[in-house]
C-alpha cells in the first residue's frame, strides 16, 4: 500500500502542476503572450512527466519482512518449454519460458537517511525472467530468451534515472538484484527471498531440491 499511496501523492502533484499550467495558458491578458505560453507549455510538460513518474512508482511493492518476494512454479509445456506461475502476494500471472536454466532480475528502491527514520520501506519490482539453454547452438536460436515482467510507460523509468545519475544516493538508492541461473524442472517451485548479498531462491518442493542437487 505504501507505493500505491506514494504514486497517488505524486499524481496529485502532477495534477496541481497541470492546473497551474492551464491557468498560465488561459488566464489573464496576453501581454508578453509568447513568454506566458512557452512557460505554460513547459509547466504542462513537467506535469505530464511527474504523472508518468507516479505511474512508474505504482509498479513497486514494499519489501515485507519474513515473506518471500515471489514464488515461481514451473510446469512443462513441451520439450524444454515451461509455463511459469509467478505469485506475488495476491497477484498471480503466467509467462512462457524456454531453456534449461532460469534467471530473475529485480529492481529495488532503497530509502536512506531521514526517509528511513519516518518509516518509508524499501520497494521492489520484478523486472525480467530469462531462460537459457545449456547447448550454445540452442541458445543462439532461442525464441523466448527472456520475458519482461514490468514496463515503464513511455520510457519514463525513474529507477534507471536514479541509477545513472547517482544523484539520489543520499535519500534514495536504485539497486539491481538478481537470482543467477538455476535449473528448471517440471513441477519445481522456488521462493524468492532477499538476502544480504542479493536475491536467494529457496526450493519449496522435492522437484526443485532434486534439480538443484543434480545441477
Amino acid at each position: 500500500m505504501q507505493y500505491l499511496g506514494l504514486s497517488v501523492v505524486i499524481a496529485l502533484f502532477a495534477l496541481i502542476t497541470v492546473l497551474v499550467a492551464l491557468r498560465l495558458l488561459l488566464g489573464g491578458h496576453w501581454l508578453l503572450g509568447w513568454l506566458r505560453g512557452t512557460f505554460g507549455l513547459l509547466v504542462l510538460g513537467l506535469g505530464g512527466l511527474i504523472g508518468l513518474v507516479a505511474w512508474d512508482a505504482r509498479t513497486y511493492q514494499a519489501l515485507e519482512e519474513n515473506a518471500p518476494l515471489a514464488t515461481l512454479t514451473f510446469q512443462a509445456d513441451g520439450y524444454q518449454r515451461y509455463q511459469v506461475r509467478i505469485e506475488q502476494g495476491s497477484q498471480v500471472r503466467h509467462v512462457t519460458l524456454e531453456g534449461d536454466l532460469w534467471q530473475l532480475d529485480a529492481r529495488v528502491l532503497q530509502w536512506r537517511g531521514l526517509a528511513t527514520l519516518i518509516g518509508l520501506e524499501p520497494g521492489f519490482r520484478l523486472q525480467q525472467l530469462s531462460g537459457r539453454y545449456l547447448a550454445v547452438e540452442q541458445q543462439d536460436l532461442a525464441r523466448r530468451p527472456r520475458t519482461q515482467l514490468a514496463q515503464s510507460a513511455l520510457g519514463v523509468d525513474a529507477w534507471a534515472w536514479l541509477q545513472q545519475c547517482q544523484c539520489g544516493s543520499m535519500f534514495l538508492e536504485a539497486r539491481p538484484l538478481r537470482v543467477s541461473y538455476l535449473p528448471i524442472a517440471d513441477g519445481a517451485e522456488y521462493a524468492i527471498e532477499q538476502a544480504p548479498t542479493g536475491l536467494l531462491a529457496r526450493p519449496r518442493n522435492d522437484a526443485a531440491e532434486q534439480a538443484l542437487k543434480a545441477w
